[in-house]
C-alpha cells in the first residue's frame, strides 16, 4: 500500500512548498515588486480564498473523471500556475498566477486523502492519512527553508522554478505508480454541501478554520516576528511537523481522535503565545519552533479521521470540505494577520494568533465531548487478560 501512497506525498510536498514558501520570501518580493510586506503576504492569501472557493466547485465539475487522471490534471495545473508566477512581471499578474496554481492544489490534495482513504483498510487509515498529507510537513521541513535559501540567494522567482520542478517530479511519480480508483461524486454542486446538514461535520470544520486561522495568522508573517535566522527556524517547524504529524497518525489508530485534537489544539495555542520568548535566542527558538511544529501538526490526522467517521459515504465530499475550511482559515489568517501587523505591530499578530487558537480550543471543547461514532480504543498492553 505505502509504495503507492508516495507519489501523492510528494504530489502534497510540491504544493505544500509553493504555497507556503512564500511566508519566508516577503522581503525579496516585496523589494522586487514594490510593495509592502503585509500586500507580499496576501500572495498566500489569494491562493487560499482561491483553493477555498474553487475546491468544492471543481470537484464537481471532475466528478466523473477517475481519480488517477484527475490528480494528473490537478498536478498539470499546479505547474502552469507556478511557472506564470515566476514569469508574472507585476503583482497584479503574480496574485492571479496565484489562483491558477490553488486551481491546481485545489483538485490534488482532496483527492490524494480519498485515494489514500480508498487504498487502505480502516485500521490503517490514520497512517496512511498521515502518510499522504505528511507531504505538506516534509515540505514546510524541507521546501520552505530551501526555498527560502534559495529565494535569498537567488531570488524569489528562482524559488518558483524549483516548485515547478517539484510539480512535475509528482506528476511523473503518480503517472508511474498510482493505480486507477474511481470514488463516485455527485455531480450537482449543490450535493457537494450537503454535509454541512450535519452537526458534527460542522464542528469538524470550524475547529479546522479557527486551528488554521491561529497558526498561520503567525507563520504568514513569521518573518516580521522572529529576528534570528529565518531558514532555521522553519526547518525546526518543519521537522516538529514532520514527527507529530506522523506519531498523529499512529496515536489516532491508537486512541481516536478526540484526544489527538484537545491535546495539539491545547499546546498549539500556548506555544503561539511564547512567541516573543522564542526570540531570546536561537537555540530557544529552534525548540520553540519544533515543539510547535509538532504538537500543531498532531491534529492534522485526527481531523481527517474525523471527517471520515462522520460522512463514511461521502468521504471525497467531506475532505473536500475540510480542506476548503482549512483554507478559509488561511485566508482569514492572511488577512487578520496584515492587519494586526499594520496597525499593532508584531504584538498584535502575537496577540490575533494566541486569540483565534483559544476560541477554537473553547469551541471544540464545547462541540466535541462524545464521538458521535465508535473511536478506536487503545490496543491491551502484551499479556493483558
Amino acid at each position: 500500500m505505502s509504495s503507492r501512497l508516495y507519489p501523492l506525498a510528494a504530489g502534497n510536498f510540491a504544493i505544500g512548498t509553493g504555497m507556503f514558501v512564500t511566508a519566508g520570501l516577503l522581503p525579496p518580493i516585496s523589494s522586487d515588486l514594490g510593495i509592502s510586506a503585509s500586500a507580499a503576504g496576501q500572495l498566500m492569501t489569494v491562493f487560499a480564498l482561491a483553493y477555498a472557493v474553487l475546491s468544492p466547485l471543481l470537484a464537481a465539475v471532475t466528478a466523473r473523471l477517475p481519480r488517477r487522471r484527475l490528480l494528473l490534471l490537478a498536478l498539470g495545473v499546479f505547474v502552469l500556475g507556478n511557472t506564470l508566477t515566476a514569469l508574472a512581471p507585476t503583482y497584479p499578474l503574480v496574485m492571479a498566477s496565484r489562483v491558477v496554481a490553488a486551481a491546481g492544489a485545489a483538485m490534488f490534495t482532496p483527492t490524494s486523502s480519498a485515494v489514500a482513504n480508498a487504498l487502505s483498510g480502516p485500521e490503517r487509515r490514520g497512517r496512511a492519512l498521515a502518510l499522504v498529507m505528511g507531504g505538506l510537513t516534509v515540505s514546510s521541513a524541507i521546501g520552505v527553508p530551501l526555498g527560502t535559501w534559495l529565494g535569498t540567494a537567488a531570488g524569489w522567482r528562482a524559488t518558483l522554478w524549483l516548485v515547478v520542478g517539484l510539480g512535475v517530479a509528482g506528476f511523473a511519480g503518480v503517472a508511474a505508480m498510482v493505480p486507477e480508483v474511481r470514488t463516485p461524486l455527485p455531480g450537482r454542486l449543490g450535493d457537494r454541501f450537503a454535509p454541512l446538514g450535519d452537526r458534527r461535520v460542522l464542528a469538524v470544520l470550524v475547529t479546522q478554520l479557527l486551528m488554521f486561522a491561529g497558526a498561520f495568522s503567525a507563520y504568514t508573517y513569521i518573518g516580521s516576528l522572529i529576528d534570528l535566522p529565518l531558514p532555521a527556524v522553519l526547518w525546526a517547524w518543519g521537522i516538529g511537523g514532520i514527527v507529530g504529524n506522523q506519531l498523529g497518525g499512529r496515536l489516532t489508530d491508537a486512541y481516536g481522535p478526540r484526544m489527538m485534537v484537545i491535546i495539539g489544539m491545547a499546546a498549539s495555542t500556548v506555544f503561539l503565545a511564547l512567541i516573543p520568548l522564542a526570540n531570546v535566542a536561537l537555540p530557544v527558538a529552534l525548540v520553540w519552533a519544533f515543539l510547535w511544529g509538532a504538537l500543531g501538526w498532531l491534529i492534522a490526522p485526527a481531523q481527517q479521521f474525523r471527517t471520515v467517521a462522520a460522512v463514511p459515504g461521502n468521504v471525497p465530499i467531506g475532505l473536500g470540505l475540510l480542506s476548503s475550511a482549512q483554507y478559509i482559515g488561511l485566508f482569514v489568517a492572511g488577512l487578520a494577520g496584515g492587519a494586526a501587523l499594520d496597525w499593532y505591530g508584531r504584538t498584535g499578530v502575537i496577540v490575533l494568533a494566541t486569540g483565534f487558537g483559544l476560541v477554537g480550543l473553547l469551541f471544540t471543547l464545547a462541540t466535541y465531548r462524545r464521538p458521535a461514532v465508535q473511536e478506536p480504543q487503545p490496543a491491551p498492553a502484551v499479556g493483558a487478560a
